[in-house]
């Protein structure tokens, strides 16, 4: 059943789609929009520190490049599913990683992968959805409404994608059969980044530009609930970017998130009622664990948060203008990966520096997942690395 919500004109859109670009050149290079002879904020040099936490490479894999797209990782059925640009798709043992197997999609990728173990999706050029099977066999493809930018997401027999016209498209995992569009708002300027979906049982928690954060039933794409992240302010399109950055995190009985401009804050899985929320502003995104929340604001201050009050516990300040990733809970620390491929270890107690390590030297833009007492990152060049603490 296909739903639209809202209607917006092609060509509203595709200025949409253009300026978001433009706007991405400026806002991820840390540039000026007018002016590309210098930085504005050049980046932190590393500090020095006795390192007090031992850590160690669990694994390394090749995947491919990401080219000029973001590619993540996702963990599923004891595996790591990972995707480049060139089209290569590999299942990966999380605990040796060992190729399972590798494939070729047959075309370039633009997005990561998604997966619940026994479906395997990703996304090609012009919007082409394709689903492999657990043994990386090709069960289907089909047409999302436009370019998608953020990485599919797979659960309850379905797989869904956001296009950049704000389209969310849910497909059949089986057959790839489309069951329902809902098309959102979509703000005049946006990044050109790649906003998450989560799922549970019943319902897909949606992130999309404007600052908003959807609640959409997985049966037919009914809104539950919508709530701001973060409201557009300020008087021009640049000051009015307010999109929600990155995944959001879901718990059992609250979802997080952080916007760009925004605020950050955990809402009620049932209504979206704001559990709490501060001001915040990130282009990476967040992640969370049973305790707390962590985040890299856009100054490239990693701090975290109490998950229940929101009370920021710490802040750790020196890796300024670094282009971090979102941050990760890893053993007794907590990890994050800046532009030059390094991964920085902080202690989960206040956020000073316990060990650092290094991959191929190229940014580390998408979100880290973990893998069983592992986290694993990927990097634009293509490598993908688990690394486990004390």
């Amino acid at each position: 059943m296909r739903r639209e919500s809202q209607v917006v004109s092609r060509r509203t859109a595709s200025l949409a789609i253009k300026l978001s670009a433009l706007a991405a050149v400026a806002l991820l290079s840390g540039c000026s929009l007018f002016s590309s002879k210098k930085e504005v904020n050049p980046p932190a040099a590393l500090v020095e520190f006795k390192q007090t936490l031992r850590t160690q490479t669990v694994w390394t894999a090749s995947v491919g490049k990401a080219g000029s797209f973001r590619f993540s990782p996702v963990f599923a059925g004891g595996s790591v599913f990972a995707a480049g640009a060139d089209g290569a798709v590999v299942r990966l043992n999380a605990a040796t990683g060992q190729t399972v197997w590798r494939v070729n999609a047959g075309s370039s990728l633009t997005a990561g992968v998604g997966s619940d173990g026994n479906v395997v999706a990703v996304v090609g050029e012009k919007g082409v959805v394709q689903a492999f099977d657990g043994n990386g066999k090709s069960l289907w493809k089909a047409q999302a409404p436009s370019e998608v930018l953020s990485a599919p997401v797979v659960g309850s027999g379905l797989v869904l994608v956001r296009s950049i016209d704000n389209r969310v498209t849910a497909f059949d995992a089986e057959n790839g059969t489309r069951r329902w569009t809902v098309l959102r708002p979509l703000p005049t300027l946006t990044l050109r980044t790649a906003p998450g979906i989560v799922l549970d049982s019943q319902t897909a928690y949606v992130a999309l530009p404007g600052g908003r954060l959807s609640a959409l039933a997985l049966n037919n794409g009914g809104p539950r609930w919508e709530v701001a992240v973060g409201d557009p302010k300020g008087t021009t399109e640049l000051e009015r970017i307010a999109d929600v950055s990155g995944v959001p995190g879901l718990g059992v009985r609250d979802v997080c998130a952080v916007a760009y401009q925004g605020r950050i804050g955990c809402f009620d899985v049932t209504n979206g009622n704001v559990r709490w929320a501060k001001d915040f502003s990130s282009e990476s995104g967040l992640t969370l664990d049973d305790r707390f929340v962590f985040a890299a604001d856009d100054k490239g201050g990693v701090t975290e948060f109490a998950r229940d009050t929101g009370t920021a516990l710490w802040r750790n300040s020196k890796l300024a203008y670094r282009r971090l990733s979102p941050p990760i809970a890893v053993g007794k620390a907590v990890a994050v990966g800046d532009y030059q491929g390094y991964i920085h270890f902080l202690s989960r107690d206040d956020g000073a520096f316990v060990a650092r390590t290094s991959t191929d030297g190229s940014p580390i833009q998408v979100t880290p997942i973990a893998a069983g007492q592992a986290v694993v990152f990927q990097t634009q060049a293509g490598t993908v690395v688990a690394l486990a603490a004390e």
